[in-house]
């Protein structure tokens, strides 16, 4: 009769727990790869963002402009991928920051990460 009462116990296999490790594992490779690209995306945005809505930065030449911005990814220690990621316009009045990139990022052996980014900024110049 007492053995009719007692219930198994029944837990986590030792297998059950090592396929959970190791997806855990898997996801959180992944992200500490990628937070390095999203990270300096975001510095990047913060830097063309802010000297899109500084009126005497945005009163100076478009060279100006491009080199001052050059000069702030350098202290913030970041950098576009190349010159053509980050392109200024000015047309009607207008400033136009086009931020327009991808990032490869290699994941494990030969299979990479693509992370695009594009974002644009107007602002008028005063």
């Amino acid at each position: 009769m007492q053995n009719h009462l007692q219930h198994k116990q029944a837990g986590a296999s030792f297998f059950g727990v090592l396929s959970i490790l190791i997806l855990l594992g898997l996801v959180l490779s992944v992200a500490f790869k990628l937070f390095t690209p999203y990270w300096e995306y975001r510095t990047i945005s913060s830097v063309v963002k802010a000297a899109s809505e500084d009126r005497e930065e945005l009163a100076r030449p478009i060279a100006q402009i491009r080199s001052n911005l050059d000069r702030r990814f350098l202290i913030n220690q970041v950098s576009l991928p190349n010159k053509e990621a980050l392109t200024i316009t000015e047309d009607a009045g207008m400033i136009f920051f086009n931020l327009d990139y991808e990032v490869r990022v290699p994941m494990f052996g030969n299979v990479d990460a693509v992370v695009m980014f594009q974002e644009t900024f107007e602002a008028r110049k005063p």
